[in-house]
């Protein structure tokens, strides 16, 4: 049953292609690199958020909403640093995120500043869904019944930051160009999974 439920899951996150159902068994081999790799997504994500309300401060809704975003991801941060910490390792270099780098490789330059808003709205939503997902798979395959409920409500946080990005989007843009560009960026996306080598030492 993994398989249908993950693909019933990744239905309602909007992605096109689920995680190979092999991936948590190959991630539970190396949680500590996983945890250190998710460390430094949840520092990317809080830097993201910030860095979208400098770009976008005269977005009244942008401001108030991912404000507190921002906030979480940072104590998303800390509490993975803390689980880092217990078990005796330390936060080390940062890693190349190639998931990321692909997405952001798939923005449009140019064209008017709402739309490059839109570009980055769409991407983080992307990303989020993703996490999501992985998270997902954690929280019900992983072994380690401690690790399930760790990842469960990281799952629950994530599911909340998708919706999110892609509502401020319909909230400032035509709801037709939205629905257009985010199955445009789900196709880039699903390209880009098919292409990547599975590994168990990355959320993405």
């Amino acid at each position: 049953m993994r398989r249908e439920e993950n693909i019933e899951a990744v239905r309602i996150l909007g992605l096109k292609l689920p995680t190979d159902p092999r991936w948590v068994n190959i991630a539970e081999k190396s949680i500590e690199e996983i945890l250190t790799d998710h460390a430094f997504c949840e520092q990317k994500a809080a830097t993201m958020g910030i860095s979208l309300i400098v770009k976008f401060s005269d977005k009244s809704k942008i401001v108030e909403e991912l404000t507190p975003l921002v906030a979480e991801e940072w104590g998303h941060f800390r509490r993975v640093l803390k689980e880092l910490k217990n078990r005796g390792l330390e936060l080390g270099k940062q890693r190349k995120d190639e998931y990321v780098v692909a997405l952001h490789q798939q923005m449009r330059k140019g064209g008017s500043r709402d739309q490059m808003m839109m570009e980055y709205l769409l991407v983080s939503a992307m990303i989020e869904a993703r996490s999501c997902e992985r998270f997902r798979l954690l929280s019900l395959y992983c072994n380690n019944l401690y690790l399930r409920s760790f990842y469960h409500e990281f799952m629950v946080s994530e599911a909340g930051h998708y919706r999110l990005f892609l509502d401020l989007a319909k909230f400032y843009l035509p709801l037709d160009a939205v629905k257009k560009r985010w199955d445009e960026m789900r196709i880039a996306e699903s390209e880009i999974m098919a292409k990547m080598t599975l590994r168990g030492d990355r959320i993405h």
